[in-house]
């Protein structure tokens, strides 16, 4: 057995925490920060009632994943199919007794808390998918029958999602899986094929479309059409973005924002509140800190020993890296607007926690990149 198995010394718990990258920690820290001076803003210069409680959420989400990172590894992929399976429960639960918010149900309230079971399932669905193509043998992964189980995962939740309905997030899962079927080593004409398929599906995939998602898909092709209607939330995050010019106006100066011609400047439209303030060079530097973090999340996966670890980084990456450009391509009027939060910036307690947690998994990564485990999810023998 070689060093990096059954006789290699475990970490101590003081060790696997002094291994957590604390860079990459820092550069959240600093992420988050924005986050909470541009809800400061928000609220006219008041912690109350955004910042403070993002503030509280963060140091809960920080404790999280310190928690999750000195976990073995070995026991996520023990427990991935089963952490899937509850949250799928969970999205089950949502069409029983879910919470209504907003047109929509997407929430379930349990007393201290209100949890959004399509945020859990992101995760969910990455932990399930990087056990099986990591039990996988390469040369298996490209048959067919072998796809069905795979396919089954992503479709599941997806298809719940949307009857919540969440457009948004039912592409993310879609698009998350894509990612995890890119690398565990599926080949590319099937992709395209998926492509194609789906090009010829959009007038059916039409037909099933609320009004309200119909709306917003012609919407983003001519906001000008119902400019004090579907339109107006797209010209209002224009004319913000642009007045802010190389430097912005100046904190707690946004018209936009102050006087309320911004909608969702908490959550949705955070991202074009930030620009109006800062203007460009702020903008920049919030993608810059977010670039460094993707840029850790890549180097963090690769060098992982393990095919689960790789896999589950590359997920969580993708995921943190949807959550971002679909959140500002939205508000920049390049796609239609699906209601993505912004990592790290945006108002709400669940898609921080699973921010959170996905990076604690990514730290948890990286703690235990040298230990090396078979398909059965046992140390490999060398």
């Amino acid at each position: 057995m070689s060093d990096s198995g059954l006789n290699r010394p475990q970490m101590t718990l003081r060790q696997k925490v002094w291994h957590i990258h604390w860079m990459f920690v820092l550069l959240l820290s600093a992420t988050a920060g924005i986050g909470f001076a541009m809800l400061y803003s928000a609220a006219g210069g008041s912690f109350d009632p955004w910042a403070s409680r993002q503030m509280v959420r963060f140091a809960a989400g920080l404790a999280l994943l310190v928690a999750v990172a000195v976990i073995d590894i070995r026991l996520w992929l023990r427990y991935a199919y089963a952490i899937y399976f509850l949250a799928l429960a969970l999205l089950t639960a949502v069409e029983v007794s879910g919470s209504v918010g907003m047109g929509a149900r997407r929430w379930i309230d349990l007393g201290v808390i209100t949890i959004q079971p399509s945020e859990v399932m992101k995760l969910a669905l990455v932990l399930a998918l990087a056990r099986f193509f990591h039990a996988t043998r390469l040369e298996d992964v490209n048959r067919f029958v072998y796809l069905i189980p795979p396919l089954v995962m992503v479709a599941a939740p997806a298809a719940l999602v949307l009857r919540q309905p969440d457009l948004g997030t039912a592409l993310m899962l879609m698009m998350v899986g894509g990612a995890m079927f890119f690398v565990a080593g599926i080949r590319l004409w099937k992709f395209a094929a998926v492509g194609i398929a789906g090009l010829v599906s959009v007038p059916v995939i039409w037909q099933f479309l609320r009004e309200y998602q119909k709306q917003r898909v012609l919407t983003f092709f001519n906001p000008e059409s119902d400019p004090l209607g579907a339109g107006y939330h797209i010209i209002q995050s224009k004319i913000a973005l642009g007045s802010g010019g190389l430097f912005g106006r100046g904190f707690q100066q946004g018209t936009q924002s102050s006087l309320n011609f911004l909608p969702e400047k908490q959550t949705d439209f955070i991202f074009t509140m930030l620009a109006e303030e800062w203007g460009l060079v702020g903008g920049l530097t919030l993608l810059g800190l977010y670039f460094l973090l993707l840029v850790y999340g890549v180097a963090i996966s690769l060098r992982c020993r393990n095919h689960f670890g790789r896999l589950v980084g590359a997920g969580v990456t993708t995921t943190f890296f949807l959550y971002v450009f679909i959140n500002i391509a939205m508000v920049m009027g390049l796609i239609p607007i699906v209601g993505v939060p912004l990592p790290l910036i945006s108002y709400g307690g669940t898609a921080m926690l699973v921010v959170l947690l996905g990076f604690g998994l990514l730290m948890g990564i990286y703690v235990h990149r040298d230990v090396a485990i078979g398909r059965r999810g046992v140390d490999e023998e060398t």
